[in-house]
């Protein structure tokens, strides 16, 4: 018999269920759920019970002996959907703290990377790393991740930049899964072309490199359904990045760029190529917020590395303003995102872009789930994976309103109580 777990009662539950995929979002449009609480099935939610449901099933479940759990909380604990972080970088060797000394003391994170320091760096350092030192460094960031209410996370490879280095990314974030304890669900994204790794002389050569002999591998093992590319200044043409994605799509992954960080074009081939998200946008203009809204992409707003680099926020009032999808993600990498924590950059993207709290929980809850294409989590809803955050506050709007200063006090990955 599946075992059931009673879990509650709650200040408010926030489930985010009936909001729209799209364009702006006002607060009073939440679903909250004052005292109720959850019966969880396994893995899932099995019901949403408001407060009398919640009191009766207590009861009931006391009186009669019923086989079911039942998991109190603290007194005055606002509830809701696990935090979904779509974008990180977070499997790797290596530091980049000197790095970052350097950008404070006035050097561009170009200037540092055309001296051989940037991203070609932590390749180097991953390189040289052991499967198994991989997976451990990887594991503790998971579960410091998870630790702040992020139950499902995005990882990129793109540190390897040759086969046998992206397949041991690739191989470290699906042997995560396999540990003992709880780690959020990790999505696995295949970066191989990130930037031109130092024994390749051309962009084209590389990229026909990663397209005969990395991809074939990736798909083969099942090691990643998903394929991005670094299309910016530094990286790769937008042309190149065309050609490259059209080729990936035929070989039947699904596709993501990192586009308009430092320079625009990017956007606009994933809205050519139809990719799932883009993500950065720091540059982008009307041109290509309008492109991505009429291919429907998502749009992925990096914070993270733009307190990193010291830069603008992406612009994405207008962009909800306009109909967009916009998610929030925290970029989590070595270099322009370190800090790696989800809601403290998402409440700073929300107070600087005059976001609702509607709109910034929904960039990091269920809109994210959508631009990773899942269609099971991100919402508090029958049915869903029960993976589930509280704060120990009583109202919703003190979680945003200290700006990542409330830590979780309750977390709950695929039905299991972390905290």
């Amino acid at each position: 018999m599946t075992r059931q777990q009673l879990l509650g009662p709650f200040s408010q539950m926030i489930t985010m269920d009936h909001l729209s995929p799209t364009g702006p979002l006002k607060d009073d449009e939440l679903e909250v759920v004052e005292g109720g609480g959850l019966l969880l099935e396994g893995v899932h939610i099995k019901q949403v019970l408001s407060k009398d449901q919640f009191q009766q099933l207590r009861e009931k479940a006391r009186s009669d002996f019923l086989p079911m759990t039942i998991s109190p909380v603290r007194e005055s604990t606002v509830l809701l959907p696990g935090f979904i972080d779509s974008h990180t970088h977070i499997c790797y060797t290596g530091s980049r703290t000197e790095e970052y000394a350097r950008r404070l003391a006035g050097e561009t994170y170009q200037q540092i990377a055309e001296g051989g320091g940037g991203i070609l760096s932590t390749v180097k350092h991953t390189r040289e790393a052991s499967g198994d030192a991989l997976v451990q460094l990887l594991a503790d960031r998971a579960k410091e991740h998870l630790l702040r209410g992020v139950t499902t996370c995005e990882v990129k490879s793109g540190y390897g930049l040759d086969v046998r280095s992206e397949l041991k990314m690739l191989r470290a974030i699906g042997m995560v899964k396999e540990l003992e304890g709880i780690y959020p669900t990790l999505v696995p994204t295949c970066l191989a072309a990130h930037v031109l790794p130092p024994e390749f002389s051309s962009h084209e050569e590389y990229l026909e490199y990663v397209l005969e002999e990395i991809l074939p591998r990736v798909r083969a093992g099942v090691l990643a359904e998903r394929v991005d590319i670094f299309i910016d200044e530094g990286a790769f043409a937008p042309e190149m990045g065309r050609k490259f994605l059209t080729k990936a799509k035929a070989m039947g992954f699904s596709l993501v760029v990192h586009a308009d960080q430092f320079a625009v074009g990017g956007s606009l081939v994933a809205a050519e190529v139809g990719a799932m998200s883009a993500d950065h946008l720091e540059q982008s203009t009307e041109r290509e917020m309008r492109a991505l809204l009429e291919k429907g992409v998502v749009a992925i707003a990096l914070p993270g590395s733009s307190l990193g680099l010291g830069g603008p926020f992406a612009p994405v009032r207008k962009m909800l303003d306009m109909g967009l999808s916009v998610v929030i993600a925290s970029d989590w990498n070595p270099g322009s995102a370190p800090m790696g924590d989800l809601l403290t950059q998402a409440a700073l993207l929300g107070a600087d872009q005059r976001l609702s709290m509607a709109e910034t929980l929904a960039g990091i809850t269920y809109r994210a789930a959508r631009a990773l294409g899942l269609e099971d989590r991100g919402t508090i809803k029958p049915g869903f994976v029960a993976d589930l955050v509280g704060f120990p506050c009583e109202s919703f709007k003190e979680i945003l309103y200290r700006q990542g200063a409330i830590h979780p006090s309750l977390v709950v990955c695929r039905g299991h109580r972390v905290m």
